[in-house]
């Protein structure tokens, strides 16, 4: 028998979870701050069916509200969820392997897998965190990590071209002084056994080693062909 205090689920359930659920990918596509009307405009959803969906994620934890009230953002369940999915802790021996460049290396030394297009932070620097880790998702392009993604995956355009030909040159992507200037960044890809692309270990910091990039990208080719075992 059906205990009758479980919940059930009725027809126009799935098409309201669905619905939800597009919400909740729009605001992380979108960005914090997104407001209602741009998620609205941006599904092709009425306006009142977007605010209501919004409301019952945010009293669910899955949205907040940003401080001016005028946005929304990503809630704490969705973290919970995404470290529930988070890629597995990197091994001893690459931590430690890790931690050896990172006191070489002044800078920030971060290391990234390519999952399904998209750059998944793996390990970043503690101490020379990455200045926008949204932004990086947001747009690959304006960053080494995302421009070697990019152009590995066959894509051209603007920047890119440079970075195809920086690959070429130096077996890394570079970015200079285009964000803050002064500093830069560079990104020496990780391979696995069989030769295929799974990450990359990137460096962030000032920006001279990047415009004459032999001596740092020597380094970080020689940590990321001993990562690409530890990594896999």
């Amino acid at each position: 028998m059906t205990d009758p205090a479980a919940p059930t689920l009725t027809a126009r359930q799935p098409r309201a979870i669905h619905s939800a659920l597009t919400v909740l990918e729009a605001v992380a596509e979108l960005g914090p701050g997104v407001s209602a009307q741009e998620v609205s405009a941006f599904l092709g959803l009425p306006r009142a069916t977007t605010y209501r969906l919004l409301n019952l994620l945010v009293q669910d934890e899955y949205l907040v509200r940003t401080p001016d009230l005028s946005g929304f953002a990503l809630g704490t369940k969705v973290a919970q969820l995404a470290a529930a999915a988070a890629p597995p802790a990197l091994s001893s021996a690459a931590r430690q392997l890790i931690g050896t460049v990172r006191a070489e290396v002044r800078g920030g030394v971060h290391i990234v897998r390519f999952d399904r297009g998209r750059v998944v932070v793996v390990d970043g620097d503690p101490d020379f965190p990455l200045s926008d880790p949204v932004r990086l998702s947001r747009e690959p392009q304006r960053y080494a990590i995302g421009r070697l993604l990019l152009v590995t995956s066959g894509r051209t355009g603007p920047g890119l071209d440079a970075a195809m030909a920086d690959l070429a040159r130096w077996g890394a992507t570079r970015q200079l002084d285009e964000l803050v200037p002064g500093s830069g960044c560079l990104a020496v890809p990780i391979m696995d056994a069989e030769g295929i692309l799974t990450g990359a270990v990137g460096y962030s910091g000032p920006s001279s080693p990047v415009a004459e990039p032999a001596a740092l990208t020597r380094r970080l080719r020689a940590a990321a062909n001993r990562l690409g075992p530890l990594l896999t």
